[in-house]
C-alpha cells in the first residue's frame, strides 16, 4: 500500500490536461461504479486511490493501492464531491491500420467538442453494439476526466481512434458512408444497411464541407413539430435515434 505524495497529487492534476495524459501516457477514472467497471476490463490500472470505505467494501489486493481520506481525495478530484475512489490507467496504444471496418457498423466523429456529448455517444455505441468509433483529430480527447465521466463504464468496451478523416474516408469511400443533414432522406422511410459509416457532425456546425464530400447517403430525422420552435437535435439525442434505426430488424 502506497501513500500520496505531493508529486503524486501534481502527477494526477497535471492529468487533466490533454498535454500531460499523452507526455505520461496515464489518464484519470473516477467514482465507484466506472472503477468497478474498470476493474473487470482489460485495462491497465497503476494505481488506485480509494476511502478506507471502498477498500473494505471492494476487494483491491490484485492491485497497487492506496488508502487516502475525504480531504486527500478532494485535492486530486476533478469533482466538487468526490465518489471514494479514483484510479491512474494507462492510456492503450491502438493501430487504426489492423482494424477491419468492412463487415460492421462504424461512427464516425467529425469534430465533437462537448466532452458531456462524447461520453453519452460512447455509451450509445455500447448500448448498440457497435465496437469502433473514428474522430476527427479535433474531436474533444476521449481521456479527457469529463468524457471518461460521462461514459459511466463504456470507455473501456469501445474502440476509439483518433485520425486524419479526409484520408480514412478515401481509404474506404467504397463503402457506405451516412451522414444526417435537413435534405436528406427520411430516416423512417429508408432500409438501412448492417454495415457502412455514420457521420455525426460537429453540435454548432454539423458535418464539415471536406467530410461531406465522402458521403454516399444522406439522411434527415425528421421534425413532427409543424412550428418548428426545436430547430435542431443535440448530437448524442441524435446519435442514438440514427443507431436504433440501423439496428432494425
Amino acid at each position: 500500500m502506497q501513500t500520496l505524495t505531493k508529486n503524486k497529487i501534481k502527477l494526477i492534476n497535471s492529468l487533466k490536461s490533454k498535454k500531460y495524459r499523452y507526455k505520461e501516457r496515464l489518464f484519470i477514472c473516477e467514482g465507484e461504479k466506472i472503477i468497478k467497471t474498470l476493474i473487470n476490463s482489460n485495462f491497465k490500472i497503476v494505481e488506485i486511490f480509494a476511502t478506507r470505505e471502498f477498500a473494505d467494501n471492494n476487494n483491491l489486493s490484485d492491485f497497487n493501492f492506496t488508502i487516502v481520506s475525504d480531504i486527500e481525495l478532494k485535492k486530486i478530484s476533478e469533482l466538487s464531491s468526490p465518489q471514494k475512489v479514483l484510479a491512474l490507467v494507462k492510456i492503450p496504444k491502438k493501430n487504426i491500420e489492423n482494424v477491419n471496418f468492412s463487415d460492421k457498423l462504424t461512427l464516425i466523429l467529425d469534430k465533437i467538442q462537448d466532452p458531456g456529448n462524447l461520453g453519452t455517444i460512447i455509451r450509445i455505441a455500447d448500448w448498440f453494439g457497435i465496437q469502433n468509433i473514428v474522430c476527427s483529430t479535433d474531436t474533444v480527447d476521449v481521456y479527457n476526466p469529463k468524457v471518461v465521466m460521462s461514459t459511466m463504464g463504456s470507455v473501456f468496451s469501445i474502440n476509439i481512434y483518433y485520425t486524419e478523416l479526409s484520408d480514412f474516408l478515401t481509404t474506404h469511400s467504397k463503402s457506405n458512408i451516412y451522414g444526417t443533414f435537413t435534405d436528406g432522406k427520411n430516416i423512417y422511410k429508408t432500409t438501412l444497411p448492417k454495415t457502412g459509416f455514420i457521420i455525426m457532425g460537429n453540435e454548432a456546425n454539423g458535418i464539415s464541407t471536406e467530410v461531406e464530400k465522402f458521403i454516399t447517403h444522406k439522411l434527415a430525422i425528421p421534425s413532427f413539430n409543424k412550428s418548428k420552435t426545436a430547430e435542431s437535435l443535440n448530437v448524442a439525442v441524435a446519435t442514438a435515434i440514427i443507431c436504433s434505426e440501423f439496428m432494425k430488424i
